[in-house]
């Protein structure tokens, strides 16, 4: 056993010499095998690309409101290699990486999936709060597809003016907790509401003038030209002389406005020409004075006097409506007092601005005494508030 064992030792020493680099050269192939052969396969989550969240304001509240009941829309692109997925998870967090604290305040076990995109078929499950996941049947995504997701009915983080985090994951399995593939963070933030407060007070607007024009379409009141007018010829007993004048009127009372008319016959010293006392077609060689509201025919003048009510009266945003005795087309009255216009076409209500044309006309008969006949009008504009 001795001679054994140094025969065994002589010959472990000539391997010393000649054999060891062919021993080591065995060793390293060896390794080199082992660790193409044992290496364990290394797995690493792909980046989410194109990453959003959107803060969509819900029912009631912006949707950036602390503490806002609004929907998150979720938007972004799944990597390429056609993944599969059984479950995406929105983790909400105080950071974007690190230990997750949810946001204080954050409720997301009432959301529900209200649109989906890109990828479909997926329902929602929200029973731990700050961490809702969507699932579906297991199905590969095609490589590099766009996706949207909106969660509505979530309640945003109490600060104001604080960003959070949401942690995007996509998994093999349906429930969110095994086979982890793909990973991505979006950033939101809360914002303050700015609240803005006006007044708008009750309001009557009312102009006379010879003219009152529109500026961009719209009555203004600031157009109105002077109130002293000439009639367009001189008196005569074999034709009608005439006139008109303008105003606007607009007002935000629920009861509208009404407008009357007030003032004394054309007069010449102690002379007068009657007043109109009724809705009448004028006569020539009649000495006689009326107005209306409305557009007339040369049947009356020439030229023709008086224009339609603009804008047009719609019943709605548009009221004004000339009134009987002073609404028909070539008969004219005059009695001091007389509600002349009101803004009741449909009910009485709010109205936006229009211009009405009043139109005046003389006529004298033979004998009326020679002189300059002027009269005062003034039209009143009452509202109710």
């Amino acid at each position: 056993m001795t001679l054994l064992s140094a025969h065994a030792s002589i010959s472990l020493m000539g391997m010393t010499r000649r054999a060891r680099a062919w021993f080591g050269v065995g060793l390293i192939v060896l390794s080199v095998f082992s660790l193409i052969t044992f290496r364990p396969r290394s797995v690493s989550a792909a980046q989410i690309t194109a990453r959003s969240l959107t803060l969509v304001a819900g029912v009631t509240d912006g949707g950036s409101k602390p503490l806002g009941v609004v929907n998150h829309l979720f938007a972004f692109t799944v990597p390429g290699g056609a993944p599969t997925i059984g479950s995406i998870q929105f983790l909400y967090c105080t950071t974007a990486a690190g230990t997750c604290t949810m946001p204080p305040g954050l409720v997301t076990t009432s959301a529900t999936l209200n649109a989906q995109t890109g990828a479909t078929g997926f329902t929602m499950v929200n029973t731990t709060n700050g961490a809702p996941y969507i699932t579906r049947t297991v199905a590969a995504i095609g490589s590099n597809t766009p996706v949207t997701y909106q969660l509505n009915t979530v309640t945003n983080p109490t600060a104001a003016n604080t960003s959070f985090y949401v942690r995007l994951s996509t998994f093999t399995s349906t429930n969110a907790t095994t086979g982890s593939t793909d990973t991505g963070v979006v950033a939101a933030s809360t914002a303050n509401e700015i609240v803005l407060t006006g007044t708008m007070p009750e309001s009557l607007i009312f102009c006379t003038g010879a003219t009152v024009g529109s500026t961009s379409g719209i009555p203004d009141c600031s157009t109105a030209t002077s109130g002293s007018i000439t009639f367009n010829q001189l008196f005569s007993p074999t034709d009608t002389a005439s006139a008109s004048s303008q105003m606007a009127a607009s007002t935000n009372s629920l009861s509208g406005y009404v407008i009357t008319v007030n003032g004394a016959p054309l007069t010449s010293g102690a002379t007068t020409i009657p007043n109109l006392g009724s809705a009448t077609v004028p006569a020539k060689g009649n000495s006689q004075f009326g107005m209306n509201l409305v557009a007339n025919t040369t049947a009356v003048s020439n030229p023709a006097v008086g224009a339609v009510i603009t804008p047009t009266s719609n019943g709605t945003t548009l009221k004004g409506q000339p009134l009987a005795g002073y609404n028909t087309a070539d008969t004219f009255k005059f009695t001091t007092g007389d509600t002349v216009a009101n803004s009741a076409q449909s009910g009485a209500g709010p109205t936006n601005p229009q211009i009405y044309t009043a139109s005046y006309i003389v006529n004298v008969a033979g004998g009326q005494l020679a002189g300059t006949y002027t009269t005062t009008l003034t039209y009143i504009c009452t509202t109710t508030f």
